[in-house]
């Protein structure tokens, strides 16, 4: 059973989410708070595997709190409530780390649609994790002392990669794994398909019903969006402290836009705010998947 967060300046709120939450079956509230900076104590301490948090508080609003709790090493999932309908600011959200957004007022049915969501995604997670790790412990158990140094797998392989750019814990890391996974099976070109296509190739791989396959499709390219911009802002704040660093050196021109680069190193040093965020999402991913391929070709071949 999921554990929640809540966070709402509204007491009500909290109170209507939290009955619709447990009297709903979807899980268990582990804590609640009436402010940004009070929530932002309660869930480090109780670490739910869910945060839902309004985007307008007076002390902290919602996205300053999930940036701070991001900072602080906190991975709940997180669910946005407001009564903002304004898309920048929803979408600033969805770049702070929010995979779902509930309109206010509240209403029951929306809340535990989108609650089962979370729960149906949380259970698929973790249903593929004891599946890899059962079939980890099976292979060592078949594999004898000679033979235990073994060819690493793709997302074996993307894990320092991730980590270099700073992205190995975001969202969408996962989406990538997906579809490098997906690409180094069934391609075999050095080009790669469509964006959409892939997009959707990683919802079916949710399992998700066909209908759901095109809007899941746009959700999965958010979640790429953000992390390749977070992989970028990354990138960018290496190269300001040191224009020779290593990393800066390899990723920087690999896979992005020299301008896009050189923008972000300008935004990042002047302290100013972020403009809309452009980056080129073919050339990344078309980038890692031919250096994915490149180390699985040496790996096997020595």
């Amino acid at each position: 059973m999921l554990s929640f967060g809540i966070v709402d300046d509204d007491a009500v709120s909290r109170r209507m989410l939290q009955k619709i939450i447990e009297k709903g079956g979807l899980g268990e509230v582990v804590g609640t708070a009436g402010s940004g900076s009070e929530g932002e104590k309660v869930l480090l301490e109780t670490t739910p595997d869910v945060v839902v948090i309004d985007l307008l508080m007076p002390d902290q609003d919602g996205i300053e709190t999930i940036i701070r709790l991001k900072e602080q090493g906190y991975q709940g999932k997180y669910v946005m409530i407001s009564q903002i309908e304004n898309k920048e600011m929803i979408g600033k959200a969805y770049q702070a780390g929010v995979e779902f957004y509930i309109q206010k007022p509240i209403n029951k049915i929306e809340v535990e649609a989108v609650l089962s969501k979370v729960n149906e995604q949380w259970n698929i997670s973790r249903s593929l994790r004891e599946i890899k790790e059962s079939l980890t412990k099976l292979s060592l158990l078949h594999t004898g002392p000679e033979n235990i140094r073994k060819k690493r797998s793709v997302r074996e392989i993307m894990q320092p990669i991730l980590m270099d750019m700073g992205i190995v814990g975001d969202t969408g890391s996962r989406d990538l794994m997906d579809i490098m996974e997906h690409l180094t099976r069934h391609h075999k070109a050095e080009g790669i398909p469509p964006l959409k296509e892939l997009y959707e190739t990683v919802s079916r791989c949710h399992k998700m019903k066909e209908a759901d396959v095109e809007k899941e499709g746009k959700a999965v390219e958010q979640r790429i969006r953000r992390t390749v911009m977070a992989a970028l802002a990354h990138i960018a704040s290496i190269g300001l402290t040191d224009y020779s660093n290593p990393k800066f050196e390899h990723y920087a021109p690999l896979y992005f836009e020299f301008q896009d680069v050189r923008m972000k190193m300008k935004e990042i040093d002047e302290n100013s705010k972020p403009e809309k965020g452009k980056v080129n999402i073919k050339k990344f991913l078309q980038v890692l998947y031919l250096e994915v391929t490149d180390k699985m070709r040496s790996e096997y071949s020595g």
